[in-house]
């Protein structure tokens, strides 16, 4: 047996102890955005990983999910995994059909690879365009992925960051299969929820019928987590953002914990407060359901009704 890599150094782990949630997720919400790390032991990271995580499998995953009131799972490839999608594709099978996965995969991979994989409860692949996570592919590597994909019906889940838009933008829009985008784009949440670059990712959902993840609000924040006047709203200056897409894009946008929190560096966010900033960017209960509920439900289990 192989010696388990030490974490990298200033890994932050996942929070232990979430709180409970003064928001009530609604029955059958979908977790659309998570994580599985290893165990190391039993599914080793790839040798070209760019971090060395903590163990955070399924069995964490569940039990999270079951403490915040979360029906279902989608579960993305992490990239210290690479292409090896065994870490994830045995935690969505683990889970029967209240799981689904979305891959990472290398332009050779063949039908019969991706038949097992949507057999297991892959639907999506991940393109990552953040150079401090992944090596970047060629453009026509990632075009013959799409184009072996979109047969199956999967979609494509893009990484990237909003600043990357105009040289991207032509890219994705040419892409021959549904799009996600994770994050919001990872906006710059410093500049005007009405200025020139968030308004340019913006007319580039609407344009090309993108679904958005509006997740990770901990990510994007300046002004951090602390809550403001005892009260539960964290990540304030996210609001606006997520707020902003989710009117605009009610019917195709989804949420997620991003469990367990890779590559974070000055906190570790406690998930239940990450649960209570839901109703602060979709206000209404219809807005709620479809962003918890309906539209996960249509992207990944359609015809199931909700």
């Amino acid at each position: 047996m192989s010696v388990p890599s030490p974490k990298s150094p200033g890994w932050l782990d996942w929070y232990q102890d979430p709180s409970v949630p003064a928001f009530r997720l609604p029955a059958g919400t979908v977790d659309a955005h998570c994580h599985v790390f290893g165990p190391q032991d039993r599914f080793p990271f790839a040798p070209e990983r760019k971090y060395t995580p903590c163990d955070a499998g399924r069995t964490e995953l569940a039990a999270l999910h079951e403490h915040l009131g979360i029906s279902r799972a989608v579960i993305v490839q992490a990239t210290c995994h690479g292409a090896d999608n065994t870490a994830m594709t045995d935690a969505v099978r683990a889970a029967g059909d209240r799981a689904r996965g979305i891959a990472t995969v290398r332009p050779d991979i063949s039908d019969a690879g991706l038949r097992e994989l949507h057999s297991a409860g892959v639907r999506g692949v991940r393109f990552n365009f953040l150079r401090r996570l992944v090596n970047t592919s060629p453009k026509e590597d990632l075009t013959r992925i799409a184009e072996k994909i979109a047969p199956l019906g999967w979609h494509i889940v893009l990484y990237f960051e909003s600043a990357d838009l105009p040289e991207l933008g032509g890219f994705f829009g040419s892409l021959p299969a549904p799009l996600v985008v994770d994050h919001m784009g990872r906006p710059d949440v410093t500049l005007p929820v009405d200025g020139p670059q968030f308004s340019r990712f913006l007319r580039f959902v609407d344009s090309n019928d993108v679904w958005v993840k509006v997740s990770c609000p901990e990510r994007l924040s300046v002004t951090g987590p602390p809550a403001l006047d005892g009260e539960r709203h964290a990540y304030a200056d996210v609001v606006p953002f997520g707020r902003r897409v989710v009117e605009e894009f009610g019917d195709r946008v989804l949420w997620g914990t991003d469990w367990p929190h890779p590559n974070l560096t000055d906190h570790m966010p406690d998930d239940g407060l990450l649960v209570d900033h839901v109703p602060r960017i979709a206000v209404t209960a219809e807005q709620q359901h479809r962003l918890l509920v309906g539209n996960p439900m249509s992207l990944y289990w359609p015809g199931e009704g909700v």
